[in-house]
């Protein structure tokens, strides 16, 4: 079983920076993460995920070049840096995770039904 816990939501101006964090506890070695998102009447969109074990990150094309998705298992750690913070990017954030498979694809993370488990959330709000 794999629990997550996020923070670090807080209100941010447009333009701005933020940083979410996500305690992964329950073996996060093996554990693929994601940061997927929920705004105001719209469905959950998966925005920033990353591999277990070698580390590599896949984005979806709308936070490519603005969020960073990193890990620090030691810490138990999984960090989103969201940069140029546009109003669009407002909503609740989740932490979501599923056991590393060899099969795993970018496509996989990206995919909002793919994750096994999931956080409680934390909102980010933007103002302008």
């Amino acid at each position: 079983q794999v629990q997550l816990a996020e923070s670090g939501g807080a209100s941010v101006q447009a333009g701005g920076s933020l940083q979410l964090s996500c305690l992964v506890t329950g073996n996060i070695l093996t554990a693929n993460v994601a940061w997927i998102r929920q705004a105001p009447g719209k469905e959950r969109e998966a925005v920033a995920g990353i591999y277990a074990h070698h580390g590599r990150t896949v984005y979806a094309d709308i936070v490519k070049g603005r969020f960073n998705i990193s890990r620090d298992d030691a810490k138990m750690t999984v960090y989103l840096e969201m940069r140029d913070i546009a109003p669009e990017d407002a909503g609740i954030y989740y932490c979501a995770a599923r056991r590393r498979a060899w099969t795993d694809t970018d496509e996989d993370f990206l995919t909002v039904g793919w994750y096994k488990f999931w956080g409680q959330g934390t909102e980010v709000t933007v103002t302008s």
